[in-house]
C-alpha cells in the first residue's frame, strides 16, 4: 500500500476464532529449488519482558503459537504457495520466502489511470487490488491479466483501502477490508469485508482502540493482524477480532516510516513486510516468537500489495 500523506499514498485480513489466513493465493507456478539462503543483516531483538508500571495497562503481545485448529485438506500444493505482489510501477510478482527469489509474471494493464494500492488473493489465485482512485480490479497470476469489476468507490466511507483474503469456518473465502484513506496521524474508519459475487462493501466496525490506515493479513489458524507505521518512527503490529475490529495485542517494530510505502504477509510462521521509502522497497522478516525482526533483502522497486494464500506453510 501506497501511503496517503502530503507527500505520497497507502497499501494492501483473516477471522478470528475460525480457521483464517489472508491477503493471498496458491500459485499454479513453479517454486524455486530451495536454498540455503540467508539475510545478511543485522537481527533486532524485542524484549517483552522489559516494562514499567505505566505499561500494566498496555496491550498484550502477539501469541506466537498456534491453536488446536482443523487443518485444511484442500491444499495439494500448500508447500509451494508463493507470495504475490504487485507494485506502484503495475508489475507483479511472486516471492518464495525459503530463497528470497522474486519473480516478474507480467505488467497488469487495468482500465484505469490509477495505480495499485493495495492487493489480496484467493485460494484459487485470483487476485484482487484496490487501486488510487478507489476501484476494484481482479488479476489472474499466473499471467497478470487485469478486468474492472462492479464495485463502487467510496462505499461506507472507503475512499481508499488497504485488503487481504482469509479463509472463513466454512472452508470459502472473505475479503476483508481497512479503510486507508488517511496517514499516519488520521484515524481510520475501521474494518469491513466485501462480497466479491456482489461486490458490496459490509462494515464491521472502528478499530478499538483506534488505528491509523494499516495493511491486514492473517494466519491459516484465523487470526487476523494489521501492520501500522507510527507518525514518527518504527511500526507495530497489532492482532484484531474481525468479528467487531478490537485491538487484541500488539508488537512493536523498529523499521516502518510515516512516508512508507508498505505491504504485509504472513508465510511459514513468521510476518513479512514490504516497505518502500523511496524507489527501492525493503523486505523485513519478523518472528513473532522470538519477537526479532531482520532485514531478509531487497527489491527495486515500490511494492505496495501483498498477497498469500490460506493454504500458505505455517
Amino acid at each position: 500500500m501506497r501511503r496517503l500523506t502530503p507527500v505520497v499514498a497507502c497499501v494492501l485480513a483473516a477471522v478470528g476464532t475460525s480457521l483464517a489466513l489472508a491477503c493471498g493465493a496458491r500459485t499454479g507456478l513453479d517454486s524455486p529449488e530451495e536454498t540455503d539462503a540467508e539475510p545478511d543483516a543485522v537481527v533486532v531483538h524485542h524484549d517483552a519482558s522489559v516494562h514499567d508500571a505505566a505499561e500494566e495497562d498496555a496491550l498484550p503481545t502477539i501469541d506466537a503459537f498456534l491453536p488446536d485448529v482443523p487443518i485444511l485438506t484442500d491444499c495439494p500444493d500448500a508447500g509451494s504457495t508463493l507470495i504475490y505482489l504487485i507494485t506502484e510501477e503495475n508489475e507483479l510478482l511472486s516471492f518464495y520466502p525459503p530463497t528470497l527469489a522474486f519473480t516478474k509474471i507480467g505488467n497488469i494493464s487495468c482500465p484505469t489511470n490509477a495505480t495499485p494500492f493495495s492487493m489480496g488473493v484467493d485460494r484459487l489465485g485470483t487476485a484482487y487490488s484496490s487501486f488510487t482512485n478507489g476501484g476494484l480490479f481482479r488479476i489472474n497470476t499466473a499471467d497478470a491479466g487485469c478486468q474492472a469489476t462492479t464495485y463502487a468507490p467510496d462505499q461506507a466511507g472507503f475512499k481508499t483501502f488497504c485488503m487481504g483474503y482469509a479463509s472463513a469456518s466454512d472452508g470459502g473465502d472473505t475479503l476483508y477490508v481497512a479503510d486507508c484513506s488517511s496517514g499516519p496521524t488520521v484515524d481510520s474508519l475501521g474494518l469491513g469485508s466485501i462480497d466479491t459475487t456482489s461486490f458490496v462493501l459490509t462494515f464491521i466496525g472502528s478499530f478499538n482502540p483506534t488505528l491509523p490506515s494499516c495493511e491486514l493479513t492473517g494466519t491459516g489458524d484465523g487470526r487476523l493482524f494489521a501492520y501500522c507505521v507510527n507518525q514518527t518512527t518504527g511500526s507495530e503490529i497489532v492482532q484484531i477480532d474481525e468479528t467487531n475490529a478490537n485491538v487484541i495485542a500488539s508488537n512493536p517494530l523498529v523499521v516502518g516510516s510515516p512516508n512508507d510505502g508498505f505491504a504485509f504477509a504472513f508465510w511459514g510462521g513468521v510476518f513479512w513486510i514490504f516497505t518502500t521509502p523511496g524507489g527501492t522497497s525493503t523486505v523485513t522478516r519478523y518472528d513473532p516468537a522470538t519477537q526479532s525482526e531482520t532485514t531478509a533483502t531487497t527489491f527495486p522497486g515500490s511494492i505496495v500489495g501483498a498477497g498469500v494464500s490460506t493454504c500458505a506453510p505455517e
